[in-house]
């Protein structure tokens, strides 16, 4: 069967594992869509692409009924070289909508010039212009899914001028954004985005992982949502983010007095739940070895735990060294208490205080805190290091320079190094083999075989701690951070 046979199945049965995977251009309308689309062209009136780049550079526009852009990412279509595929992810997941091509360039030490070749050759756009783009697909959904008005739009999406937004989103998209905007939704109404996922989707191992990770009174969960309170460029909201199978989407409700920070907010979200994860190729490496494609039958759809902020993830993962479950998490909520500022948040009659800064740490008295001389002093020598940027929490560099440059703390060893960068930096190859339970899986999956799964052994190493973290035994462990193995269940 030819690809584009099989691509027509999937289309046709709008199968959600296909979901950004390709796409369709339909010849009669000159549209494109997802393979999710309801509508139904006929075989000989479709042809398919890679990416909704190549769609669109084949003269189609983008279906205002299943909106191509919503779709879940694909590595299939951000290029060849590395930097073009490390250039392409921080794109997607930068923390501001402004954009400078020269600053943007200095980040992979070359020329804005340089880069500017390399994403023409391989993607056919610059960074400047997958930016922009970027920034209007972002205003479609909005437009779309939240009661937001047209300014607060332009402006969540990085316009300072009205004009300008409304002359980019009509030679965008073929419509203004009130000729988009159909369906009215009530203003009263919670501001709520959909972030749609390719099933399966271990929804609850993510949540039953970060219910037993949670931060301090920042994070807490209840009727099947995880709720967190926000803080960035000084100002604090709340979030709750919610499963939807039945779309394959996240429901998330964002209640944040600065709509400029929204893009941020639902990236972090997608990150948080591994959202572009694909399963199905990723099941097609694990599926080789029949233990791992048991365990992975059982919890299919597995996805990388993380965490909201990656200076929070070092920070507890620091403070969980050879300690408890529960004794790292109430050794993070000592930290916030003691040295985190209040957010005017009460949460279940507790008030929320936020997570400390790095400078914050740096500065810190925590002759309080209830943890080792030695650990103290990591904390405040690794804060001083992400301060001063000698230590970038960056997920698009380099993992063993990363790896080189934090064991060169005093009080951190591999169990540790390895961990961020598996949680940090969301490395989908990274193994902490000296955990606990993934050093006791070696006893039924041999080390051959879970090196034989790469690049996906982060995924084998979420897989058995979600397998296997009530039921292989615990061992005693010595009392310092040569990592030889970590007391804690990390899943």
């Amino acid at each position: 069967m030819k690809i584009e046979d099989i691509y027509y199945a999937a289309m046709k049965a709008r199968d959600h594992r296909f979901d950004g995977k390709f796409f369709v251009g339909v010849k009669t309308t000159g549209i494109y869509c997802r393979p999710i689309c309801p509508a139904k062209p006929k075989r000989e009136n479709v042809e398919f692409f890679r990416s909704h780049i190549e769609a669109e550079a084949a003269g189609y526009r983008p279906c205002l009924r299943c909106r191509p852009e919503s779709a879940p990412r694909s590595p299939a279509w951000i290029g060849k070289s590395a930097i073009v595929q490390r250039a392409v992810k921080i794109l997607h997941s930068q923390e501001t909508i402004e954009f400078n091509e020269d600053r943007f360039a200095k980040k992979f030490g070359v020329t804005a010039r340089h880069l500017r070749r390399l994403f023409v050759e391989e993607i056919g756009k610059t960074p400047k212009q997958l930016s922009f783009e970027n920034r209007l697909n972002l205003a479609r959904k909005l437009i779309t899914e939240t009661a937001l008005s047209i300014t607060d739009i332009a402006f969540a999406s990085g316009f300072t001028s009205i004009r300008r937004f409304n002359d980019a989103f009509k030679d965008r998209f073929k419509k203004s954004p009130r000729e988009i905007r159909r369906d009215k939704i009530s203003p009263d109404s919670a501001l709520t985005v959909s972030l749609p996922y390719r099933p399966p989707f271990d929804f609850s191992g993510l949540m039953k992982s970060y219910e037993n990770h949670r931060i301090g009174n920042l994070e807490w969960f209840k009727d099947g949502k995880m709720y967190r309170v926000v803080s960035l460029n000084n100002k604090v909201g709340h979030i709750a983010i919610a499963n939807d199978p039945e779309s394959s989407s996240l429901l998330v409700e964002i209640d944040f007095p600065d709509t400029s920070a929204l893009h941020l907010i639902i990236s972090r979200v997608r990150n948080l739940f591994d959202l572009d994860s694909d399963p199905v190729v990723i099941a097609n490496v694990l599926e080789n070895d029949p233990k791992i494609k048991k365990l992975l039958k059982q919890y299919s759809g597995i996805r990388l735990p993380s965490g909201w902020d990656p200076f929070e993830i070092s920070i507890a993962a620091i403070l969980g060294q050879l300690v408890s479950i529960e004794h790292g998490r109430s050794l993070v909520h000592d930290l916030i208490e003691l040295i985190g500022n209040d957010s005017a948040f009460i949460v279940n009659d507790k008030a929320v205080k936020l997570f400390p800064t790095p400078e914050q740490i740096a500065k810190a008295d925590l002759s309080k805190l209830k943890t080792t001389r030695i650990r103290k002093q990591t904390l405040i020598d690794f804060s001083k290091a992400v301060a001063s940027g000698e230590i970038s929490l960056e997920p698009t560099q380099n993992v063993e320079e990363f790896l080189k440059k934090v064991l060169a703390i005093k009080g951190i060893g591999p169990w540790t190094a390895q961990y961020m960068a598996l949680k940090v930096l969301r490395d989908t190859d990274t193994f902490p083999g000296t955990d606990l339970i993934l050093a006791r899986s070696y006893e039924l999956h041999s080390k051959e075989v879970v090196n034989s799964m790469h690049p996906w052994r982060g995924y084998v190493a979420a897989l058995f701690w979600r397998a296997y973290a009530g039921s292989l035994q615990k061992k005693k462990v010595r009392k310092n951070d040569n990592n030889k193995s970590s007391k804690k269940n990390r899943f």
